[in-house]
């Protein structure tokens, strides 16, 4: 898979955060959605990268620089046709390669609490992902899952 850096310029990667902005929508009550829009994902703390098989998007991810040491994983999506392929697991592990070589000591996320949310919990958990309380701007919300991660830097 070819991943690299997006501006969000192109209809597909537009298309995909739309797909994944109206899923979430359908999934969490309006207050616990914490995706992302296309213009929000423009901000200059915030890089997103689109992952390619054959020419065609398979995937999302972004990360959004909270501190000097701590980012949030942002926006990760695959598309349908891609998953059960492994997109997912190199799009997260190119991510946390930026965020090691960036000089990053740790990596936080939300995600949902409901069933459809279960695939992407075991992802970040298989990953080293633990769980933990909001952190950032969120608050307690029964519909949102906290995990983080540190990033380990080599000497």
């Amino acid at each position: 898979m070819e991943i690299k850096r997006d501006d969000l310029s192109g209809g597909e990667v537009i298309g995909l955060l739309e797909e994944h902005l109206a899923d979430m929508y359908a999934t969490s009550p309006p207050e616990s959605v914490h995706a992302l829009d296309v213009e929000a994902l423009k901000a200059p703390e915030i890089t997103f990268y689109s992952g390619w098989i054959d020419g065609k998007l398979a995937g999302c991810v972004a990360l959004k620089r909270l501190s000097e040491l701590d980012v949030e994983l942002k926006s990760m999506r695959t598309v349908h046709g891609f998953r059960g392929q492994g997109v997912a697991s190199q799009l997260l592990t190119h991510v946390l390669n930026q965020a090691k070589a960036a000089g990053y000591r740790g990596i936080s996320l939300e995600t949902g609490t409901q069933d459809y949310f279960a695939p992407a919990r075991n992802l970040y958990q298989k990953f080293g992902f633990e769980t933990c309380g909001p952190f950032s701007h969120y608050k307690l919300d029964p519909c949102s899952h906290f995990m983080t991660m540190g990033i380990q830097q080599e000497s």
